[in-house]
């Protein structure tokens, strides 16, 4: 850990303030947009910080803080924490657990607003920078395009918005540790379904049928060469097949068979790949056994694409405030997906991962942020606006 002194660092209370406000809204979960009562507890702490505006409904529910710099204009640089959490029911037995079954903070959500909420405070009260800075904090990353969705409202032209920048914490990366890379970090998360139409009948005559579970299951199979045979070696891809309903009796044939899944690819190519590929194989496997084959394919999100140049400057600034751990800036990509794709489409910036700990893993009933990390999720924060909007600040310490 360094050992220089930020002016202003926080102290064992001001870590263990923003973890009380994480176990506050760990407590209290809410799903994708519906995050009325958590985007309310973030407006007021921004509020309280003196944040120069506040805008609550951007995107349905999002919220918007802007803090202004006391060193003049300069430009504005966004920094990302989103708000939903999971339909999990919790497992922890913590004091702080989920009180609304069914739901909880399992992605560690809860760990990214506290987190920026405590950068927010120091950074309005200091303002030692030039330009602007935007905190957003985001509904529905968990399937809902909640990122999208406030692009959609407005977000970077209402803002101003040049650069975005995001972190997630890291199940098994230790903690005071980052890891990032320049280009793809995470995947595209699209989905298929597959409506396969045969003839019902006697599952004692199947003669007089056209069994639609049977092309199924070879449609499963062929579909699992598309990686092995048609996809360059070199190129990250993964077809997984992760539902199959048919049938309700054991002397039935049934009419029709249904099957779905999702494609995950780092590159577009790929991705227009495996779309074509799954198309072609529905169709020929099923005209191969008689039957019909209805493939609908919906694009989720983009790949997660750092700038190169912006990636390395993360690296750096986390490599100021990174425990014993240090920064991995060459991390391998992960196949998982994150809307904060849409943003890095709109506007060049990074993606960082911040390391929780030997904790459960993400979207696991027992998984609990790990507050340990606090005070390093706050310091890259603080560091990062600094170094993006032109202050020379010294080498930090986080506790």
């Amino acid at each position: 850990m360094n050992e220089a002194m930020l002016s202003g660092s926080g102290d064992a209370q001001e870590w263990e303030e923003v973890a009380a406000w994480r176990r506050h809204l760990h407590e209290r979960p809410e799903l994708q947009y519906d995050t009325h009562e958590t985007a309310a507890f973030v407006a007021a702490r921004l509020a309280e910080f003196g944040c120069d505006s506040v805008e609550t409904g951007i995107g349905r529910t999002g919220v918007v803080a802007v803090v202004e710099g006391r060193r003049g204009t300069g430009r504005t640089v966004a920094l990302r924490a989103d708000m939903d959490a999971l339909p999990i029911e919790e497992e922890t037995g913590l004091a702080h657990a989920s009180r609304h079954p069914g739901r909880m903070h399992a992605c560690g959500h809860d760990g990214h607003m506290a987190m920026l909420l405590g950068a927010a405070r120091r950074l309005a009260r200091a303002r030692d920078f030039a330009g602007r800075i935007a905190f957003v904090f985001q509904p529905a990353e968990e399937g809902g395009a909640g990122a999208k969705a406030m692009l959609d409202d407005g977000l970077v032209p209402r803002f101003g918005i040049e650069e975005f920048y995001g972190m997630h914490n890291m199940p098994g990366l230790e903690v005071g540790g980052f890891a990032t890379c320049p280009g793809p970090i995470m995947a595209s998360t699209d989905e298929f379904s597959v409506t396969i139409r045969g003839r019902g009948g006697h599952a004692a005559i199947p003669q007089l049928a056209i069994d639609p579970v049977l092309t199924g299951a070879a449609l499963v199979q062929a579909m699992q060469q598309i990686v092995s045979r048609s996809a360059d070696p070199l190129d990250a891809l993964v077809v997984s097949v992760t539902k199959f309903h048919a049938g309700s009796a054991h002397n039935v044939i049934p009419e029709t068979a249904e099957l779905g899944g999702t494609v995950r690819t780092l590159e577009e190519a790929t991705r227009r790949l495996a779309e074509r590929r799954i198309r072609e194989i529905a169709a020929g496997v099923a005209a191969a056994y008689g039957a019909e084959a209805c493939v609908i394919y919906n694009r989720n999100y983009p790949v997660t694409r750092n700038d190169a140049a912006k990636a390395r400057f993360c690296a750096g600034v986390a490599e100021r405030v990174a425990g014993e751990a240090g920064v991995d800036p060459n991390v391998r990509p992960l196949m998982g997906g994150e809307d904060f794709s849409y943003m890095l489409e709109a506007r060049p910036g990074a993606f960082v991962f911040l390391g929780n700990g030997a904790s459960a893993s993400l979207h696991h009933p027992r998984y609990d942020f790990n507050d340990a990390a606090i005070p390093y999720g706050i310091a890259y924060w603080q560091a990062l606006a600094a170094e993006a909007l032109g202050v020379d600040s010294a080498p930090l310490r986080v506790a």
